[in-house]
């Protein structure tokens, strides 16, 4: 499989940003460099016309600048090695790759991810503000859904703080082997990650606490779901929107009875926290 490799420089501030918006069109691995990123897609995936949609919304703000070209393999391990530094979240977690040395003695819990994308190892804001949260839950003996769990590193946050069951899933199969792999790299055998969405994969009849890192449209679109797979007592914590989208999601959200908690916010990503009444 050949994949194109652009090779993007950009305003700081726009770096994070930029690349939730091309994991949306299809861009599936990102390595960050010092001028800003370079981004890669299987070259049948390209749709040039949302490509052009993307990098002309920022082109003037974020001062983009793209060299293109084609490559024809990567080993997308042996990349990151050179471009991927663990992370700590709140001095509690510490998300390091298999080739990091452990810092288990000195953080109460310790996640090794595969370093395939970045979306999934907490460098991303949104995936940062959720492990964040997930250590002021209460996670012990709860039932736990993580939808559109990539490459399930939040519901290993979940099973490492105590969660009794958790349901995973995502939509795309590459990322769902990716999880597969990271849930037994982290010693956790049993825990399986689906391939599909809420709608039709297999999951518990109600839930303690759904988290759900997935992006604007598709968290309007479910959370009446969400709503109704809530215990009474029940939270949800969604992330993968940006600060002005809040309320656009909490007037969905309290339309199903789903009460405002908190949020977080990083980097212009925001993270909120729901009760069901």
């Amino acid at each position: 499989m050949e994949y194109l490799e652009f090779k993007i420089s950009c305003r700081e501030a726009y770096r994070e940003i930029l690349m939730a918006e091309l994991a949306n069109i299809g861009f599936d691995s990102f390595l960050e460099t010092d001028t800003g990123f370079d981004a890669y897609i299987p070259q049948e995936d390209q749709d040039e016309k949302l490509w052009n949609e993307v990098i002309s919304r920022y082109q003037d703000e974020a001062a983009i600048k793209i060299d293109a070209g084609i490559l024809a393999k990567i080993n997308w391990n042996e990349a990151w090695e050179k471009n991927y530094d663990p992370i700590s979240v709140a001095d509690k977690v510490y998300v390091r790759a298999t080739f990091h040395p452990s810092q288990s003695k000195d953080y109460k819990n310790e996640i090794v991810i595969n370093p395939k994308m970045s979306f999934g190892t907490g460098h991303h804001s949104t995936t940062y503000l959720m492990l964040e949260w997930q250590n002021e839950i209460n996670h012990t003996g709860k039932v736990v859904m993580d939808a559109g769990s990539g490459t399930g590193i939040l519901a290993i946050m979940a099973m490492k703080l105590g969660a009794d069951r958790v349901t995973a899933f995502d939509i795309d199969e590459w990322s769902v082997e990716n999880g597969k792999e990271n849930f037994e790299i982290n010693g956790f055998h049993t825990l399986e990650m689906q391939t599909g969405n809420i709608s039709s994969v297999m999951t518990e009849e109600a839930y303690d606490l759904i988290l759900a890192n997935i992006n604007k449209n598709v968290l309007l679109d479910e959370m009446e779901t969400y709503a109704k797979k809530l215990l009474n007592g029940g939270q949800l914590l969604l992330s993968g929107f940006y600060e002005s989208d809040i309320a656009d999601i909490s007037k969905k959200a309290e339309k199903y009875g789903l009460t405002p908690q908190g949020k977080k916010v990083r980097n212009k990503w925001t993270s909120l926290l729901f009760k069901k009444e």
